[in-house]
């Protein structure tokens, strides 16, 4: 019997359904922690704290069970792996994978991208370590929790997942009533304002330039339509996106 055959066989299929159930458990477990966090408007949302939990499970699966090859049933080691940690040098593997999804996180303005593409490259290692001791089928069942994760929440965003990133910028005649007939409107449309900034105008005008975290489906037509209605309004500058 192979290694591979050997390790296979220390499991029997009651207890590989265990080890799906706690990676399902720390997927909802995930879920729940970054839920809670994206209704509050962080940038970590429910796909970034799902992904983590998931690989943090399954490191720890690899941690517990993964070098269950290293010995014979009587206890006895195999030649060739007398004193080897090989947990250590799954240490190391984690360690230098969380550098490199620091390299992919960057910061434009406002907004903070790759987060959940460094979670996916942090559940690609602990996929490999699975698959390299020897848990295949926890391996697989990984990654195909990881990649449904990542098509199904792309496709049904949640959250601050679902919102993008808008800049207004207006000049007004009477700051106090425009600002409180935006504010009335931003809370209407469940919009966050992430920065502002005031400029008054030796022509008695006052600027206000708005960064605006708002619905996906919101367009800009939306909004210049809203602000082309109030009056005191001399100048009005809107950007949706990404």
């Amino acid at each position: 019997m192979t290694l591979a055959g050997y390790m296979f066989h220390q499991f029997t299929l009651l207890q590989y359904a265990e080890f799906l159930i706690r990676l399902l458990i720390s997927c909802a477990c995930g879920a729940c922690i970054g839920f809670e966090r994206t209704k509050r408007f962080k940038e970590a949302g429910v796909r970034t704290h799902v992904i983590v939990c998931c690989a943090a499970a399954l490191t720890m699966l690899v941690s517990k069970y993964g070098f269950a090859d290293l010995t014979t049933e009587a206890g006895s080691v195999f030649n060739g792996t007398r004193g080897a940690d090989p947990a250590r040098i799954a240490a190391q593997i984690i360690s230098g994978v969380s550098f490199l999804g620091a390299g992919i996180i960057f910061r434009n303005g406002t907004t903070v991208r790759g987060l959940t593409t460094a979670a996916g490259i942090w559940a690609t290692a602990g996929i490999g370590l699975a698959i390299g001791s020897g848990l295949y089928v926890v391996g697989i069942f990984g990654t195909i929790i990881v990649a449904v994760i990542q098509v199904v929440m792309h496709r049904f965003t949640v959250g601050v997942d679902s919102m993008v990133f808008g800049k207004l910028s207006c000049t007004v005649a009477d700051q106090k009533a425009f600002r409180a007939a935006l504010d009335q409107y931003l809370e209407h449309k469940k919009m966050q304002v992430v920065a502002n900034k005031i400029t008054y105008q030796d022509n008695g005008s006052v600027t206000l330039e708005y960064t605006l975290r708002m619905n996906a489906d919101m367009t800009i037509s939306e909004l210049t339509d809203f602000l082309g209605s109030l009056e005191g309004v001399r100048a009005i500058s809107c950007e949706v996106g990404k």
